[in-house]
């Protein structure tokens, strides 16, 4: 065979190689871009780039809340106490404030979003709590999985990692984030990609998924970490625990694969930047109640359970308005509302009684 002809095969099949490769690395890898931050999933809803984030517009209108907080909203510590010794031996949920809650399932007891701290931001900046965490860092129980979903200050507290207690947790949280807590002295850190899974045990896997926001903890590094939702199975049950998210044609597939959910978890708070952005009670990345419970729907879930809410002021709808629109709206979407669930702060409620 002409040496030339051969070559010239040789070229066009790595060529070919070379573009089918490229090809399939594209279709399994849409949220990864050349510069190696990361995109939300195909066909989600995208910021209007002209609009312009306005910290004094946002500071006036935050001043016209009313911050009153009904005494009902928080669970009195000593009953928090008590209930944590009650429920020891079951299986429970507690919520412990915003995004971060206790998840005990069988032997192992998950902490997700952890967030002790008085304000969410670097050192004493960012917005203040207007509720406390229903237990103190020192109170909560020995944790063995430590789920993260994303880098913002309101989910990644750095003072809380620091400080955390039972650094021989196993650690899961998304990609290019696994340095903040191996500096810290966590030894078991798991970075994950999108539809990764790690089977804790033989009852206990956890898939960490897609979701609709993004992430940011400075003025270089937006979106350089990835964020997403975890999937918790155990013993037959899924739960679903959401990063922030805003809605996406993403969730539909979701529920296609991984449905009927058992429970999902989901931000029902922090979607009116109005006059901010153009649009009331709209948030590309932080669904609002009416949005949280379509999202619910999507994933085919029995029972949806609201946070987000009631800690932090992160945008000016009036604070306790998302559980009352949640609560509300659940029968326009398929839910009865006592399965549209809202806790107090500090409730512990074992899991038979929720997913009954």
């Amino acid at each position: 065979m002409n040496i030339k002809f051969f070559n010239l095969i040789i070229f066009f099949n790595l060529i070919f190689t070379y573009n089918c490769l490229s090809i399939e690395m594209n279709k399994k890898s849409y949220h990864h871009l050349p510069d190696g931050t990361f995109r939300n999933p195909e066909g989600s809803p995208k910021r209007d780039e002209n609009v312009k984030w306005s910290y004094k517009i946002f500071n006036e209108e935050k001043k016209k809340l009313d911050m009153t907080v009904p005494r009902d909203h928080v669970v009195d510590k000593k009953k928090v106490l008590s209930d944590l010794e009650k429920f020891k031996n079951d299986d429970y949920i507690a919520w412990i404030g915003h995004a971060t809650f206790i998840i005990k399932l069988g032997n192992t007891i998950i902490i997700t979003d952890p967030v002790f701290s008085k304000n969410a931001g670097p050192l004493i900046f960012g917005p203040k709590r207007f509720t406390e965490p229903a237990l103190k860092l020192n109170e909560i129980p020995k944790i063995d999985l430590f789920l993260l979903t994303h880098n913002h200050y309101d989910h990644q507290d750095m003072t809380t990692i620091r400080r955390f207690p039972f650094k021989n947790a196993k650690v899961m949280l998304p990609l290019k984030l696994g340095r903040y807590f191996s500096k810290n002295g966590y030894k078991n850190v798991n970075e994950m990609d999108w539809y990764d899974e790690i089977k804790v045990n033989e009852k206990l896997k956890v898939t960490f998924l897609p979701a609709v926001h993004w992430s940011k903890r400075s003025l270089t590094d937006t979106n350089k970490t990835l964020w997403g939702n975890f999937l918790i199975e155990y013993d037959g049950k899924k739960i679903l625990f959401a990063c922030d998210t805003g809605i996406g044609n993403i969730y539909k597939d979701l529920g296609y694969k991984y449905g009927p959910i058992d429970l999902t978890i989901i931000n029902i708070g922090a979607y009116n930047f109005y006059p901010i952005m153009p649009y009331k009670d709209k948030s590309i990345y932080h669904t609002n109640p009416e949005e949280a419970l379509s999202l619910g729907r999507d994933l085919k879930s029995k029972k949806i359970l609201g946070m987000h809410w009631g800690t932090f002021v992160l945008s000016l709808e009036p604070i306790m308005e998302p559980p009352i629109r949640f609560k509300k709206n659940a029968e326009k979407y398929g839910f009865k509302e006592k399965d549209a669930l809202i806790f107090k702060i500090g409730q512990i409620s074992p899991l038979k009684d929720i997913l009954d």
